[in-house]
């Protein structure tokens, strides 16, 4: 005879194909029955960003940005570690959304620097813009910058 103490996982409890089914989150969709019954929801930092970089920016943005004006405006605040912050366009209106990807040059902006610009409709409405292929002009002087490799530079 067998010994009790071992068990094979063919004596795995038989289930009933109407009982629930616990899915984890890559099958939860939304407006699904397991979704509705009370399924945590994904948090907004696991979203995909609407957002596009340089990287993911279609061919026609980009050649419609590069081939147009180029602005001028003062950087209002820029957070390296979230990987954005937004211009003050010297013209005057709506402050400008800059991602990390389409800044150009060896130093990181702060508040204060004076940039160049040009702007790229944010889809898929195309109503706002954000900025792309920023240069720094002029270093806000007496402040600290620091290049994209770490080095604490005073100007």
């Amino acid at each position: 005879m067998a010994d009790p103490s071992l068990s094979s996982p063919s004596e795995t409890p038989l289930r009933s194909p109407n009982a629930p089914m616990s899915l984890s989150f890559p099958f939860l969709r939304e407006r699904s029955r397991v979704w509705e019954e009370g399924g945590e929801k994904p948090r907004p930092r696991e979203l995909p960003s609407p957002l596009p970089t340089k990287r993911t920016r279609t061919y026609s943005a980009t050649v419609r940005a590069h081939s147009g004006p180029v602005y001028k405006g003062v950087c209002k605040n820029f957070s390296r570690s979230q990987g954005h912050g937004f211009i003050h366009p010297s013209s005057g209106g709506e402050d400008i959304f800059v991602h990390i990807s389409d800044i150009e040059g060896e130093y990181v902006p702060v508040e204060g620097d004076e940039v160049t610009y040009k702007v790229s409709r944010v889809p898929p409405k195309n109503l706002k813009v954000q900025a792309v292929e920023v240069k720094i002009t002029h270093l806000n002087p007496g402040t600290k910058h620091e290049t994209w490799s770490g080095q604490i530079i005073s100007s």
